[in-house]
């Protein structure tokens, strides 16, 4: 039996590896900076977390509980965003430090703070999107419990 952490664990590791290989991707036909690419990374993420879900729940059958989902859910992507943020700020602060530059442009200059402030972005986006998208499919996957009115 797969316990809720090992699937949720398995699942993030997915998104991450996914993102990252999808920005390198992108990075390979150097359009790393049109932030309009990154909507697929919620696709990424959403994608990641309901196979995530659904592989729990199908795994444990009976058992399976709101709560159960809902964590599996949380987990998949906190593990996803944390290990992507890790990745995005070794390339941000080591690899392409003009990467930054260019994406901020002016924006950030005074305060000297704009890798920090997009890692941040990057951290705060992904752990606001597991959130939605796990209390989003968890109306899909969840129990029901109401009575069949056959009329």
């Amino acid at each position: 039996m797969k316990t809720s952490f090992s699937v949720a664990l398995k699942y993030g590791i997915f998104i991450a590896v996914t993102l990252i290989a999808y920005f390198l991707f992108v990075r390979l036909f150097n359009l790393h900076e049109n932030i309009w690419l990154r909507l697929f990374n919620g696709l990424i993420m959403a994608t990641g977390i309901y196979y995530g879900i659904k592989y729990y729940k199908l795994s444990v059958s009976d058992s399976f509980t709101y709560i159960d989902g809902f964590k599996t859910g949380l987990i998949t992507g906190f593990v996803g965003t944390v290990l992507f943020t890790a990745f995005m700020a070794i390339y941000m602060f080591h690899i392409d430090p003009k990467f930054t530059e260019t994406l901020l442009g002016e924006w950030f200059s005074n305060y000297g703070e704009g890798t920090g402030i997009l890692v941040f972005i990057i951290l705060i986006e992904g752990l606001a999107s597991t959130v939605v998208l796990t209390l989003t499919f968890m109306q899909l996957l969840k129990k029901s419990y109401n009575i069949s009115q056959k009329a």
